[in-house]
């Protein structure tokens, strides 16, 4: 149950986030792909990072909401440290670093506490 209501909440939050911190731009010339591809496999993304996030809050024994969420923003931290390498040798730039960091500090926090409550 947690699994599914886990994927949900990254698909709301992307949206909500992405539309936030993104805004309209155009896709022409910016690297980004067109067409529906990057939503269906952001979305199977989504629930594949719920996946994992319930299997290290319940391999670790991380119930409650502090627990999972402790596990969560480490998950977080570790992918933002990635980003951070790729953002020092001019991979990505500051701006989509902040982004990206953000975003997987937070939802990665969410995931946790939310399989955290359902251990």
């Amino acid at each position: 149950m947690g699994i599914l209501i886990g994927g949900i909440v990254y698909v709301v939050y992307g949206a909500v986030y992405y539309s936030f911190t993104v805004g309209k731009k155009k896709s022409e010339g910016d690297g980004q792909s067109t067409g529906p591809a990057k939503y269906i496999l952001s979305v199977i993304l989504a629930f594949i990072s719920s996946f994992f996030v319930g299997v290290f809050v319940h391999s670790l024994d991380a119930a409650g909401l502090i627990g999972g969420g402790a596990i969560g923003l480490a998950i977080g931290m570790l992918v933002t440290l990635l980003y951070l390498k790729n953002s020092l040798f001019g991979l990505i730039s500051k701006k989509s670093f902040s982004i990206a960091a953000g975003d997987h500090l937070v939802i990665f926090t969410l995931l946790g506490i939310l399989h955290g409550f359902f251990q």
